[in-house]
């Protein structure tokens, strides 16, 4: 916020009195709006929508001296000399051609925050960055425990939901940040140059924005743009290591790989279940270090080990113990809703993946089981289902379906798993997920995992994949309660 911010004289002055226009009076636009206006510059806030929400949050925003113009945003105000976007916002969008055709650059509040780093007259913090199609949160926050684990004044900031903008200009003084950023991020970002970044996994996503899958690559290869350390990425996933060849790095910056697999030279890795460095080690010819158990990661799926690994990573490129690793890693928990076991029930485990809102991350998950019951469906946002179903196809033992386009989902089954029991809810009251986790229950067996991986958005059911989660929660423990003698307690 604004009133908690500290300014230097260099900053004020570079930026008082420059017409800006804020697009988007979302949490990064307010953010951007006021740390802007708190350095002396003249902003408004341009939003599309109107209603009582967004006038209750322009009435705040102007008592703080910041003009706000809702419902109109196409047209460029006047004398507008940069323009600061929010990141959902189309690269198509109306207001951008405009702003090219008045030879106007438009940027992101992270690439804000990177050009006032350090206007606070206090040294800046590195910034070690994360993106991916899937992960990136889970990673971001393993990081930040591990940085503090050893003893480093850390945060973990950006697409995470604390806007960078209000970190960077902050009262507090950090050694290292630990950046989550989003393909819309890294698009309006051209100058951020991080110490260490990792791409974690590229699959489709968020084309409708970026027009492509070489466009959506392109913006996540950002990540790696004037890396200092090292450049991490994938052994598993060609794509990543690709975007690390076209980089354009400082002198002496490494590519790290990561892999579940024994690793090679410059690469962190698993053997027999330890975690292992052989990237920064003195002679990774014929050394590793160990950095932590397979165990002491939580939940031990593969794609949360992977998660670890590339953490441990980017921690070990800023000079982190092998200590620290494991002790972060033991310290950290996830978020609610990703692979989050509910409760078992009658020998069946219940597993809450709502996060798993595409079909990458659902494979994910399901990759991470033997024996499999699938709640899936919602929202398919242009996905297709072929591939996801048909390297799940022998770990199906039922599947429950829900949503708008479940019907994809269906016909993805019908043609590789055409033997799994399939159940197909066409309801989606209140009571639509009770009724899933029944039907999943019916067709589930002791030593079974019903797992809820809906490889879709929730918005054609609930408000967002976090309610969708809690309700598939609350109805596991109510089926636990009708076990009989309590099951479950």
């Amino acid at each position: 916020m604004a009133g908690h911010q500290v300014t230097h004289p260099s900053a004020s002055a570079a930026w008082s009195g420059k017409n800006i226009t804020v697009a988007g009076l979302g949490v990064s636009g307010i953010s951007a709006a006021r740390a802007l206006a708190g350095l002396g510059a003249r902003v408004t806030v341009v939003d599309g929508g109107d209603g009582p929400k967004l006038r209750e949050r322009a009435a705040a925003v102007e008592a703080e001296g910041i003009a706000v113009r809702l419902g109109d945003a196409e047209t460029l105000p006047e004398g507008t000399e940069l323009v600061v976007t929010s990141p959902g916002w189309k690269p198509s969008s109306p207001l951008f051609a405009a702003a090219a055709e008045a030879g106007v650059e438009v940027v992101g509040d992270v690439e804000i925050a990177w050009r006032l780093r350090g206007e606070s007259g206090r040294k800046p913090a590195a910034w070690l960055a994360v993106t991916g199609t899937n992960g990136k949160t889970t990673t971001v926050q393993m990081l930040a425990s591990i940085l503090e684990a050893a003893g480093l004044r850390t945060r973990a900031v950006g697409n995470i939901g604390t806007p960078i903008i209000d970190v960077v200009l902050g009262e507090e003084e950090y050694d290292v940040l630990a950046v989550e950023l989003s393909s819309y991020q890294l698009h309006w970002a051209p100058s951020v140059r991080a110490h260490s970044a990792a791409v974690l996994n590229l699959a489709p996503d968020h084309l409708d924005w970026h027009g492509s899958m070489r466009e959506y690559a392109a913006d996540k290869g950002r990540i790696y743009e004037g890396n200092q350390v090292a450049c991490v990425y994938n052994a598993a996933d060609p794509a990543t290591e690709h975007l690390v060849r076209q980089a354009d790095v400082e002198e002496g910056c490494r590519a790290i790989g990561f892999t579940l697999g024994a690793p090679g030279p410059s690469m962190l890795g698993v053997v027999e279940g330890i975690l292992v460095d052989r990237a920064f080690v003195a002679d990774r010819q014929t050394t590793a270090q160990e950095l932590a158990e397979v165990s002491d990661v939580k939940p031990a799926a593969p794609h949360n080990v992977a998660n670890a690994l590339a953490a441990a990573a980017l921690a070990r490129a800023f000079g982190v113990e092998p200590a620290a690793v494991r002790e972060g890693l033991r310290a950290f928990r996830p978020d609610a809703h990703r692979i989050a076991h509910v409760a078992d029930v009658a020998g069946v485990a219940y597993v809450d993946d709502s996060k798993a809102t595409n079909t990458h991350a659902a494979e994910a998950s399901l990759a991470a089981y033997e024996s499999i019951v699938w709640i899936a469906g919602g929202l398919a946002k242009g996905a297709t289902f072929d591939s996801l179903v048909t390297k799940a196809a022998k770990r199906l033992r039922g599947v429950v379906l829900i949503g708008a386009d479940r019907a994809l989902i269906a016909e993805a089954l019908a043609r590789h798993a055409p033997d799994v029991p399939v159940v197909d809810l066409d309801r989606t009251d209140t009571g639509a997920m009770a009724a899933a986790v029944r039907e999943a229950a019916r067709l589930a067996g002791p030593g079974d995992t019903v797992l809820m991986a809906p490889a879709c958005a929730s918005m054609d059911m609930f408000t967002d994949y976090n309610k969708r989660g809690e309700a598939f929660a609350e109805a596991v423990r109510d089926l636990a309660g009708q076990e009989p003698g309590g099951a479950g307690a």
